[in-house]
């Protein structure tokens, strides 16, 4: 499977992997075969760094107005996905919108680097669907912000320099005091209808916010 996987990530052969790894290549695959599960993810996210420290210092190098073209960005997310088998690991069960009952499966947090609309994974965590204490979603975010940003400093990348998109589900004055204390400071938050906006003169949901916005010649104002 790894061997497959490294094929997206510029490894097409055991030898190109086994370099990647620093490992003798005639011993590729007895190191493959004793990876735990933790080693196995640790491979993949320095495999996913990789490539995207490879893109972001080839746009570093040009212009300003080229880098800004390249339009890149940090995005967060996490999909659920039914499982229905009775062996698997790392699955959680939750009540399900689209079945209309709870349903097992899992639950996958991801962050993409998107350059020049090219969308590259730099981190992927199972995680559960609700969360508790240090397991709940925006503390595996900040774990693995930390990690991925250590990986690009290795390699004179600040990653926390560019924005990063989240939905409104993640947001809190916690979370942004965290991503401000990583360096991430131009953080765009994807808005719900049920999101309760706070302003000047108003306070409510998302819905109702937007019938309250006045466009006027040359500026937005909220009335």
């Amino acid at each position: 499977m790894i061997l497959a996987i490294s094929h997206a990530y510029g490894c097409f052969n055991p030898k190109q992997l086994a370099d990647f790894l620093g490992v003798n290549h005639q011993k590729i695959y007895a190191e493959i075969s004793s990876w735990t599960l933790y080693k196995l993810q640790k491979v993949l996210k320095l495999l996913m760094v990789n490539v995207a420290v490879e893109q972001l210092q080839i746009i570093e190098k040009k212009s300003n107005s080229t880098q800004s073209r390249a339009k890149i960005t940090l995005a967060v997310d996490d999909s659920v996905i039914d499982r229905v088998g009775k062996r698997l690991r790392c699955t959680f069960t939750w009540y399900s919108g689209r079945w209309k009952k709870v349903v097992n499966g899992q639950n996958i947090l991801g962050i993409i680097l998107t350059i020049n609309g090219k969308a590259i994974p730099i981190g992927l965590k199972y995680c559960s669907k609700q969360g508790r204490k240090n397991t709940d979603k925006p503390s595996i975010l900040i774990a693995m912000l930390k990690e991925i940003k250590e990986e690009c400093l290795k390699e004179n990348i600040n990653i926390s320099k560019y924005p990063i998109t989240l939905d409104s589900w993640y947001v809190s004055k916690q979370l942004k005091e965290q991503l401000d204390e990583l360096g991430f400071t131009k953080i765009i938050m994807a808005g719900k209808s049920s999101y309760v906006f706070e302003g000047e003169d108003f306070k409510g949901k998302g819905s109702e916010w937007k019938k309250r916005v006045d466009y006027q010649e040359n500026h937005i104002k909220s009335v």
